[in-house]
């Protein structure tokens, strides 16, 4: 049994370096590798050799250029057919289990309800048995690692505070793993969320970047130099920031932001306004078919958290910021009420904001980028770890 605690950076190992040049640039000639990777042609040749040996790249041979001979004219690129993760995001409701390959694509995903049991122990086996009955649609393929990606503190061993799940210390990493039967890594969902972006543009590490999440919960990262800061007490708490002033959410007057803001604040605000819906959809369903107080209540909504994020920002300070999670995502037309709220608010006129890449599927990528962390890190390593 194998409990990692996830980098979340760009590594700067040589079989690192060469494999994520082969994800971006493949197929590559290794002398473009070196280019690109700032490894010598030597060093590109030793690591791609191992990384050949291990399974994780392969050659090809039929765009050998006519008449090459030799090995370094042979371009290589990542072998997809033999290895996947195991994805795990662990929601308050909802929790996603995927596969990934190597290049972070999900391959195949289900859904299920976060399961209601006494115990945290209980609630993780019946995950991970899901999660072994669902890896059992790809026979033939080697998965290689484990990814869980939740709410909460998440501390070495992958043992987990999560204060909306009611789990103090629980056991995610050790049940995971013994239950799935894989080395599992586990980490803070805002945090991967984050990674992610990093996986996706590793441009990024020539810059710094805050991430903003807000769906059912709200949270914050941030990079700097190809690293994602995981703050030794957990990550940041801002679920009690205050909203400011609210005419439709926070029926009960909490004034904070996650009790407004949420996805279940946003429902019980509706329903405080005579919605019949049961959930956030069908607060957007209402607002898409012409209902101006549901559209209102979602601009208002839009306008505190580009109020917060505004806020956050002008303490970090980044290069840019990136808005992901469903409370953005999911209603795009709201996003105009986001960037105006944050221009007036913040001290610096115009922040280069952007919209996170994932989507709908940010969840899912985050417990991605969890799972092919080892492996992005430190490549062979990984594989000796799964032999």
């Amino acid at each position: 049994m194998h409990v990692a605690t996830p980098q979340m950076q760009l590594s700067s190992k040589p079989a690192a370096l060469v494999l994520r040049t082969a994800r971006l640039a493949g197929p590559i000639f290794r002398d473009e590798a070196a280019e690109q990777s700032g490894l010598s042609v030597s060093t590109v040749n030793r690591q791609v050799g191992a990384l050949l040996k291990a399974g994780l790249l392969r050659e090809r041979a039929d765009l050998a250029p006519a008449g090459a001979i030799g090995r370094p004219r042979l371009p290589f690129e990542l072998d997809v057919a033999g290895f996947l993760t195991l994805g795990i995001h662990i929601g308050y409701k909802v929790t996603s289990i995927t596969t990934h390959d190597l290049y972070h694509r999900v391959v195949g995903a289900i859904q299920i309800e976060t399961p209601a049991a006494d115990t945290p122990d209980q609630v993780l086996v019946a995950i991970g048995e899901s999660a072994r009955r669902f890896l059992t649609r790809w026979t033939g393929r080697r998965v290689l690692w484990a990814g869980v990606a939740l709410g909460g503190r998440v501390a070495p061993g992958g043992l987990v505070d999560h204060p909306r799940l009611g789990w103090t210390a629980a056991p995610v990493g050790p049940v995971i793993a013994e239950t799935v039967g894989l080395p599992v890594s586990v980490a803070s969902h805002v945090e991967a969320m984050a990674s992610a972006e990093l996986v996706v543009n590793p441009e990024q590490k020539k810059s710094s970047f805050l991430y903003f999440y807000a769906r059912e919960m709200v949270g914050t990262a941030f990079c700097v130099h190809g690293t994602i800061h995981t703050p030794a007490a957990g990550p940041p708490v801002i679920g009690h920031f205050p909203t400011g002033p609210t005419t439709l959410l926070d029926p009960e007057k909490t004034g904070q932001l996650e009790a407004a803001a949420s996805d279940t604040g946003v429902v019980d605000a509706a329903h405080a306004l005579g919605m019949t819906v049961s959930d956030i959809e069908g607060v957007h369903d209402l607002a898409r078919t012409g209902d101006a107080t549901a559209r209102a209540l979602l601009e208002e909504r839009a306008e505190v958290l580009g109020r917060t994020v505004a806020l956050i920002a002008d303490i970090f300070n980044p290069d840019h910021i990136v808005l992901g999670g469903q409370a953005f995502t999911d209603f795009p037309a709201t996003l105009p009420t986001v960037a105006t709220a944050l221009k007036a608010t913040s001290v610096v006129a115009n922040r280069d904001v952007r919209v996170s890449h994932s989507g709908s599927t940010v969840q899912q990528q985050a417990a991605g980028a969890v799972s092919l962390d080892a492996i992005y890190a430190d490549p062979l390593e990984a594989v000796a770890v799964t032999a």
